[in-house]
């Protein structure tokens, strides 16, 4: 079992206009590691301010540019910071910096894999068009990767640092997640693993910036592109239907004895 210690991972947070959430967000990661990338792409409102005082890294863009363009330049940054891996989490709250330590937790037991924190539980709390929107998400991106993947769109992930050299995949916005699940999988022959987080859909997060038809027919297009590249077409989708998703829960003391190692 490889060790992923607090100090050598770090948490990136894509943030657009998220000034009612950000700081929350912020000061619950800051709990969790010490060393926070916040990138801040070209936001109207007041989210740079409210973490103004906060130790955190802050990479602004001067306009939106897509959370691609965030995820690359935050991949960028923690590469030149010499970590192990990345924590992304959402800059709207709806996830949770508690669930970091399972994820890392998950990332000891599955060392050359992707961890996403999988929004299976309490799932009636997502609006139907977008739990729709994702199960179409989820079965042709685990075609693309030739690996079963639970929620494929969830945002909040850990990648091992083989992941962040991909920083320049030429896929933006919301493509880009899929776009490195499909590679990491192809290319660098990693697996994927779930670890289970709620479903948190409260009216207080603003509207998502995920256009569920527009932002699913691109990433089904980009995923077509790429399963016609690698070929063996049917294969690739017995691979990915032949066992569910990889999902495990670590147990609470694994992840506490984690988070009590960070904190030292």
């Amino acid at each position: 079992m490889s060790p992923t210690p607090g100090d050598r991972v770090a948490i990136l947070i894509p943030a657009l206009n998220e000034e009612r959430a950000i700081r929350e967000v912020v000061l619950g990661a800051l709990a969790v590691s010490a060393r926070v990338i916040v990138i801040d792409d070209g936001s109207s409102d007041a989210t740079a301010a409210r973490i103004a005082d906060l130790p955190v890294m802050l990479i602004r863009h001067p306009t939106p540019q897509g959370k691609g363009a965030g995820l690359r330049d935050g991949f960028r940054r923690a590469l030149a910071l010499g970590v192990d891996g990345v924590v992304t989490m959402d800059g709207d709250g709806q996830h949770l910096a508690s669930d970091v330590p399972r994820l890392l937790a998950a990332a000891r037991q599955y060392p050359q894999h992707i961890v996403i924190g999988a929004r299976i539980r309490n799932r009636e709390q997502q609006p139907p068009a977008r739990r729709r929107a994702n199960a179409v998400a989820d079965w042709g991106i685990s075609w693309g990767a030739g690996v079963a993947i639970a929620d494929s769109q969830s945002g909040q992930r850990y990648y091992p640092r083989a992941v962040l050299a991909l920083a320049d995949l030429k896929a933006e916005d919301f493509v880009f997640e899929a776009a490195l699940l499909i590679t990491a999988c192809r290319e660098l022959g990693l697996g994927v693993v779930s670890v289970p987080i709620d479903s948190r859909y409260q009216p207080e997060f603003r509207r998502s910036h995920f256009r569920p038809v527009h932002d699913i027919a691109r990433i089904t297009w980009y995923t077509i592109k790429r399963i016609l590249h690698y070929g063996h077409i049917f294969a690739a989708h017995r691979r990915a239907t032949a066992q569910p998703p990889l999902v495990i829960d670590p147990p609470a003391h694994d992840a506490e004895a984690l988070a009590e190692a960070q904190a030292r």
